[in-house]
């Protein structure tokens, strides 16, 4: 039964992350900052319905000492994690001009902070003297190919990019995967500040004429976490609904 941590975990793609992990029999490390009652009831939720282990914890990813202290909860509850999904985000609409200097550093310290805080965390405590373990890593098509009026986002996302395919050529000699999936629109909170209009528009712009779910972007990271994707490493896998 593998131990996995889900950061950003009470959001619409963390939880269905969370509960398909469970559904696999895997214990869960449910990662939250500010919806820790959220996160508490998914925990039971977890627990109850799939007869794991699951806990929660709160952290600002992008505080190595935050992090630090979620860790060590972990260690006294499991010891280790086997898998760890890089999640936690946050997202911005602005022109470029009007980014100011506390958005950039805000976007980027949880964007890709984040990553680098919980992954070199990670590494260090247990995979590489495991000598095995499975980064998969949450990023966006956007960091693919830029989004107007998101450029702080986009620079963060294809930073992660970035991190995921040069970590996997670093850690894979260690017996450790490294992976990253770009989804594409997925209707979550997020999308609630877009008009009917807006989101009509994305659909059709879809090669499927359809938006994802979390469900989408949760079935794919099983698959890469799992051992059917032992020999995949490096890898960025676009679940977008051919939107690029």
């Amino acid at each position: 039964m593998k131990n996995v941590l889900v950061t950003g975990g009470s959001g619409g793609i963390g939880s269905a992350m969370a509960v398909a992990f469970a559904k696999e029999g895997c214990n869960i490390v449910l990662h939250c900052y500010k919806n820790k009652n959220r996160a508490d009831e998914l925990v039971k939720i977890l627990c109850q319905s799939y007869g794991i282990n699951a806990i929660s914890v709160t952290a600002d990813v992008s505080d190595r000492q935050s992090v630090n202290r979620m860790y060590d909860e972990i260690d006294a509850h499991f010891g280790y994690i086997d898998v760890l999904v890089n999640n936690s985000g946050i997202a911005q609409q602005k022109l470029f001009t009007d980014i100011t200097a506390d958005d950039w550093k805000n976007m980027l310290g949880v964007n890709l902070d984040g990553v680098f805080n919980c992954t070199q965390e990670a590494l260090s405590r247990y995979m590489i003297k495991r000598h095995e373990g499975v980064i998969l890593n949450i990023s966006s098509m956007w960091g693919e190919v830029g989004a107007s009026c998101e450029v702080h986002y986009s620079a963060s996302k294809a930073g992660v990019i970035g991190l995921s395919k040069a970590l996997a050529k670093e850690v894979g000699l260690s017996g450790i995967r490294v992976n990253c999936i770009c989804p594409g629109v997925v209707m979550t909170d997020m999308m609630k500040s877009f008009d009917e209009q807006t989101i009509a528009e994305l659909k059709e712009a879809s090669s499927l004429n359809m938006l994802g779910t979390p469900k989408d972007i949760a079935d794919a990271a099983v698959f890469l976490c799992s051992d059917k994707a032992k020999f995949i490493t490096g890898q960025v896998l676009g679940v977008n609904g051919g939107f690029i």
